[in-house]
């Protein structure tokens, strides 16, 4: 599941690198090539689809990342052993410190 995941994530970030490159930050960018006032998709529309799928495809890319963070192999929630540094490490427990011997100090010279 991790690697569908991983792979969606790769083609959505390359598509919303070339809606990104495609648009421009005036309103430009292939939205200024159509000229003609008799097209389907007029200047004005194209950059809305432009920018409406800029946004859509910038959530799926949350959205896919917060899965592919819930999906990641090695993650094992119920099973606590270990440390989160070390997780082959055994958890052990300080011996109890010696007691102090019964002498006075050492007297200063």
């Amino acid at each position: 599941m991790f690697v569908v995941i991983s792979v969606l994530i790769l083609i959505v970030c390359l598509l919303l690198a070339l809606i990104v490159l495609v648009q421009n930050s005036q309103g430009g960018g292939l939205a200024a090539s159509f000229q003609s006032q008799g097209q389907i998709m007029g200047v004005r529309k194209t950059a809305d689809f432009l920018e409406k799928s800029s946004w859509g495809l910038a959530v799926a890319l949350l959205i896919l990342c917060l899965a592919a963070s819930a999906f990641m192999p090695g993650r094992n929630f119920g099973e606590k052993k270990g440390t989160e540094l070390n997780p082959s490490a055994v958890k052990t427990t300080m011996p109890a410190p010696a007691p102090a011997p019964n002498q006075a100090p050492a007297p200063i010279q």
